[in-house]
């Protein structure tokens, strides 16, 4: 059954899940599962003429990450979510700012809440398109923006939307770094020592 999300109108759900368990000839120890869900809501202010005050998508948005991270978190299998990530894509009848409005610090907060916590800040991508466009949604470790291992992402493509008076939001977790990753920087167990973990 579909959740109901107050304050927005729901058209559809979708998601995405990815488990690498080769990479570049080698077995991983432990599989990497990035999974990435959306929502696609009605836009109230497509077509509209140009609106000041978006606070009426902002406002409801923590319900709306708390749905998406909790489903997101779902599909990792029981694994902890150690990297994130949010963004959005509005119909073209709208506007990238009616994306950002509905991802700001109150949807990011409940979004963290929903998948165990995180203190970085999320990284994320907005744009208006039109239906059948994909989005990339980029991934960075939930404890600290710095670690590069963790710089990835998950393509999230849905035929039929947004249309022009959609917005798509989503979100993708992920339950490590990147696969064979050795580019150097701050490591995760840096980070979290700095952190006082």
């Amino acid at each position: 059954m579909a959740h109901a999300l107050a304050g927005y109108e729901v058209r559809s759900w979708h998601s995405n899940v990815v488990e690498v368990v080769e990479l570049g000839g080698r077995r991983l120890a432990d599989p990497l599962v990035k999974a990435a869900v959306g929502v696609v809501i009605r836009n109230p202010f497509a077509g509209q003429p140009f609106q000041e005050e978006l606070s009426s998508l902002t406002d409801p948005s923590r319900e709306l990450g708390v749905e998406l991270g909790r489903r997101a978190k779902q599909l990792l299998g029981g694994r902890e979510v150690e990297g994130y990530g949010k963004g959005g894509i509005a119909g073209i009848s709208g506007e990238q700012e009616h994306v950002v409005a509905c991802i700001t610090t109150v949807f990011g907060d409940g979004f963290r809440d929903a998948v165990g916590g995180g203190r970085a800040w999320i990284s994320s991508f907005t744009k208006v398109a039109s239906a059948g466009a994909s989005i990339d949604i980029p991934l960075a470790f939930k404890d600290e923006v710095y670690v590069r291992d963790y710089y990835d992402g998950v393509t999230l493509h849905i035929d039929e939307g947004p249309k022009p008076d959609e917005i798509l939001i989503c979100v993708a977790v992920s339950s490590g770094p990147r696969p064979n990753a050795r580019v150097g920087g701050m490591t995760k167990a840096e980070a979290l020592a700095r952190l006082g973990e």
